[in-house]
């Protein structure tokens, strides 16, 4: 088996912590709003949201398409609702 070298373990290292969600809060989750009410908040809005969760980071997260449907996908602040990081497919 080959081994790696000390360059390429670092490469490999910051290369998945690239791939990473933001990291979006750490209030408590009694202070986060409910998941429904920024569902409906997105909908409300024009977004069409296909898949909704949350992440490690604590985050809520959607995929979906924006009000000019293009797909989306997009990390929210859960305290609050407001998008920390949005990734938009033209």
């Amino acid at each position: 088996m080959k081994k790696l070298t000390l360059p390429a373990l670092i490469a490999i290292t910051f290369a998945g912590s690239a791939l990473a969600g933001p990291t979006c809060t750490e209030a408590d989750r009694s202070t986060w709003m409910s998941q429904d009410a920024l569902k409906q908040q997105l909908v409300d809005q024009g977004y069409q949201i296909k898949k909704f969760k949350v992440t490690d980071k604590n985050c809520y997260e959607i995929y979906g398409y924006d009000q000019a449907d293009r797909r989306v996908e997009i990390y929210f602040n859960p305290v609050n609702g407001e998008a920390v990081k949005t990734e938009i497919d033209d």
